[in-house]
């Protein structure tokens, strides 16, 4: 039982605890701010993903080669890929090859067009295309996910052939952030 003009407190707590606070203690602490700002300034930066994609172009006498791709991606997000072919010269069979190594841990959920023809061939998953006349453009639209156990980096090469003639390649390289 409290004594006379003492208030009653639990075990453990006394008068002091309910005292108001003064100074800096009665306010967030600045360090949580500048933390905070710190996250804010470097997602802004896009260096946790978020900023437009880069397109990467590859000209070749035959094709200019373009792919647009996603970088970084993170666990479990959905992205898109875009690959465009402006054919320079009538291609005959063109063919896409994307490296297995690029595809690790990914699911593709969709790719428009769809090919003529699929197969895996020297290490690439390869799409070949009706022909292409001198002027023409392919429009490659591929839809996927990265999957949860998939940390790190994703390194390959993205060609373009015409049949099994090699026009153009563009390594690419793509960090994934849990």
């Amino acid at each position: 039982m409290a004594e006379s003009g003492e208030e009653a407190f639990p075990d453990g707590i006394d008068a002091g605890h309910a005292k108001p606070l003064g100074g800096l203690r009665a306010h967030a602490s600045p360090l949580a701010f500048i933390i905070l700002g710190g996250f804010v300034a470097t997602a802004m930066t896009g260096a946790l993903g978020g900023a437009p994609a880069p397109v990467t172009s590859i000209s070749a006498p035959a094709a200019l080669l373009e792919v647009k791709l996603a970088r970084p991606l993170r666990s479990g997000l959905f992205f898109e890929t875009h690959i465009r072919v402006i054919a320079r010269q009538n291609l005959a069979k063109p063919v896409i090859g994307i490296d297995a190594t690029l595809w690790r841990d990914l699911t593709i959920n969709s790719q428009i067009p769809a090919a003529a023809n699929e197969s895996f061939e020297d290490g690439q998953y390869r799409f070949e295309y009706p022909p292409l006349k001198a002027g023409d453009t392919l429009d490659i639209k591929i839809d996927g996910q990265t999957n949860p156990p998939l940390v790190g980096r994703i390194t390959g090469s993205i060609t373009l052939l015409d049949g099994q003639v090699l026009l153009s390649s563009t390594r690419v390289s793509v960090p994934v952030l849990p």
